[in-house]
């Protein structure tokens, strides 16, 4: 059993993707036997919910809460008086705990650490190019990186040896998938037309997640289909609903619980990935928690074809349509749509694909790297 120390700059629960994949993290670290602690601040949370019941994880780790100067919603200068403050208070604290490694995704406590520990692992998901990324991107024992184009971005712009870096997708906990599900009772509980095909995007609505790609392609589509999204922040979904509100097949949901979403996901006839290529992020860098979990629903994907979801979708088990292309992303719908045995032979596939992806295999992949 190793003593894990997982520091997370992040307020929990969060309706934001990055507190659900740390969540799940943690859960599998500790499944795989190891005694895990989740370092994170003491915030102001709307969200009261106990975060084991809100993320429906196992109650198999610790969460410890430390001071921090919650100064977050007073903008920018706020947020860097925070992230400071807790990086100094997770670093004295860490560094009076015994741990076999130290693993984070914020490169600014870990910074701090390196000067005293070098059992420390940095988990990237965004290309960093400050003063900060470099040094720690050097000094770590290693890193984890959600995509190859992640990992070719810190070979070459930091002089990272290969080796240093895992490559480790986002994943998914298929037992979440596995439970019988009527979609007509699904949709008369959520007052969904029955007659009428669900177009499902879940996520946040972000200009490089490429949700308005998808509200500008319902114009292609006919009356019978119904594009459904969930998800979004509260100032996200009220703009979203001001700039759609003339679209008349475009329902916009706003945020659900996690726990929800493989009920919406296994509702779908179709899926949608509309990524913009427009950023690096989307086109290099991103690897999609929801994309996982399309594939584990049983329903045909449609995705942009960017270097980043081409690591993981292909012919065999998606579409994948022009990005930043509302008509040919509506051209990728309609096509699984009208070809039926098309759709359902790349949903099989797709479900066959995703079983490499449990959040138990890239923890465990993860635990045979650091050895």
């Amino acid at each position: 059993m190793k003593k894990i120390l997982y520091i997370a700059n992040v307020r929990i629960p969060t309706e934001k993707a990055h507190g659900i994949q740390i969540m799940k993290m943690c859960e599998a670290f500790a499944n795989a036997g190891n005694n895990v602690e989740l370092i994170v601040p003491r915030r102001l949370n709307p969200i009261k919910q106990n975060p084991f019941e809100y993320y429906g994880v196992k109650e198999n780790f610790k969460i410890k809460k430390l001071p921090t100067l919650d100064l977050v919603r007073f903008g920018r200068i706020g947020f860097w008086i925070q992230s400071i403050s807790f990086a100094k208070f997770a670093t004295v604290y860490s560094l009076f705990k015994k741990a076999d490694f130290i693993y984070s995704r914020d490169e600014l406590p870990l910074f701090f650490l390196s000067f005293f520990r070098k059992n420390i692992f940095w988990e990237t998901h965004t290309a960093r190019e400050n003063f900060v990324a470099k040094k720690v991107a050097k000094k770590v024992a290693g890193i984890i990186s959600i995509t190859q184009g992640l990992k070719d971005f810190y070979v070459k712009n930091f002089g990272i040896e290969p080796k240093k870096i895992l490559v480790a997708s986002d994943g998914v906990d298929l037992e979440n998938f596995s439970f019988e599900f009527s979609k007509g009772e699904f949709k008369k509980k959520e007052n969904l037309s029955l007659n009428k095909k669900i177009i499902f995007y879940s996520g946040h609505l972000y200009d490089w997640k490429g949700a308005q790609i998808l509200a500008d392609a319902s114009v292609y589509l006919n009356e019978n289909n119904l594009v459904v999204f969930v998800g979004g922040t509260d100032e996200d979904i009220e703009f979203f609903k001001k700039r759609n509100n003339h679209l008349k097949n475009v329902i916009i949901i706003g945020h659900r619980k996690y726990s929800e979403m493989p009920s919406w996901q296994k509702s779908a006839d179709v899926l949608v990935l509309p990524n913009t290529e427009k950023q690096d992020i989307s086109k290099y860098h991103t690897s999609p928690m929801k994309l996982f979990e399309y594939m584990a629903s049983g329903n045909p994907i449609v995705a942009s074809n960017l270097p980043s979801i081409g690591e993981i979708l292909n012919e065999k088990n998606s579409i994948l349509v022009e990005p930043d292309n509302p008509k040919s992303l509506a051209d990728g719908i309609n096509k699984a749509l009208n070809d039926v045995e098309l759709g359902e032979n790349l949903a099989k596939q797709a479900l066959i694909d995703v079983q490499n992806y449990t959040w138990k295999k890239r923890v465990n992949n993860i635990l045979n790297f650091i050895k």
